[in-house]
């Protein structure tokens, strides 16, 4: 899949597309279902399948002061795409300068000029353009003016197996319960944090359990507490020692949250690797794919019951994840 950053990048040859619109938060299986099936039609009218995502989200711009907590970073939301089919995606930076577009201006300059879009893919409530003045309707008089067809999703399309639509809310309210076996449901994978691996207070290797410490740059932070979880290095950096650990999914014990009994300050996401010792994964990026929820963040009163209750999270990891 190609990533285009500007319509300055995307290829003169690339040939009539089918085009969709979205955030895409999560790339949950509505979206997936959607996007699967916008690749086949495309593919079978000899139409290449691209996407338009925008970034930062259109409501970090427009209400700065409560930007939206997105579940996925840019970086995981683009492999996400990828892995529908798509053969492209232009990633847009939002402005309220390209906010103030009329509808005619969008679908003009950013679909058919840019994108060469043949066939433009949306759902029944899209809205478009300055104001969000352009509907469904405004797209298919558009088409017509312009020369493309109007492809409007099924809405079956965003229909669970319970009978809930498919949405990034949905995920939120799971993430935020720490429901994370049912938000991997519906995002059809488990939840992933991403971030660089830094440098902590040692305490971890001090007890026994030394942890990577991730500063995350990706991924909503969800119900705070122990989870058992995959810890995979999907960038080395500079680092020779985590190069060649990448792409090795790790068992791992990750505790997010404050830690009360010795008092650190600050949120911390740290992960004990499981059966490895000596890891040296400073500076590297990591991903940490969150399987399930144990416990909340607990003050112990001692270390040494602190240790005690890491000895039974890990165990409970062990088994959460099939170890043994």
């Amino acid at each position: 899949m190609q990533i285009w950053r500007s319509l300055a990048e995307v290829p003169s040859d690339l040939g009539a597309t089918a085009v969709t619109i979205g955030n895409f938060d999560g790339v949950h299986r509505g979206h997936q279902a959607v996007l699967t099936r916008m690749v086949a039609d495309a593919k079978a009218r000899g139409q290449r399948a691209v996407a338009m995502t925008f970034e930062p989200h259109p409501k970090a711009v427009h209400d700065p002061a409560h930007p939206p907590e997105l579940i996925t970073g840019l970086a995981d939301k683009l492999d996400r795409l990828a892995a529908t089919g798509l053969d492209g995606v232009l990633v847009v930076e939002y402005t309220l300068e390209f906010a103030q577009q009329t509808p005619q201006e969008f679908v003009r300059t950013w679909l058919v000029d840019g994108l060469g879009a043949a066939t433009v893919v949306v759902g029944r409530d899209t809205k478009f353009g300055r104001g969000n003045a352009g509907d469904v309707d405004t797209m298919r008089a558009l088409g017509i003016a312009m020369g493309f067809e109007l492809d409007v999703i099924d809405d079956a399309c965003a229909i669970s197996e319970s009978g809930r639509r498919w949405s990034s809310t949905w995920v939120r309210e799971l993430l935020e319960d720490g429901r994370m076996l049912d938000a991997a449901g519906v995002l059809g994978r488990p939840h992933r944090l991403r971030g660089t691996v830094v440098h902590g207070d040692k305490l971890g290797r001090e007890i026994g359990f030394p942890t990577a410490n991730l500063e995350v740059t990706g991924g909503m932070i969800p119900r705070h507490g122990v989870f058992a979880a995959w810890m995979t290095v999907v960038d080395a950096r500079d680092n020779a020692a985590a190069a060649a650990l990448v792409g090795e999914p790790m068992a791992t014990a990750v505790s997010l949250g404050f830690n009360y009994t010795v008092g650190s300050v600050g949120l911390r996401v740290e992960g004990f690797a499981i059966d490895r010792s000596g890891l040296d994964l400073y500076g590297a990026e990591v991903a940490l794919d969150l399987v399930q929820w144990r416990r909340p963040m607990l003050d112990f009163g001692s270390v040494e019951a602190l240790i005690d209750a890491l000895h039974g999270d890990v165990a409970w990891c062990r088994d959460v994840l099939h170890l043994d």
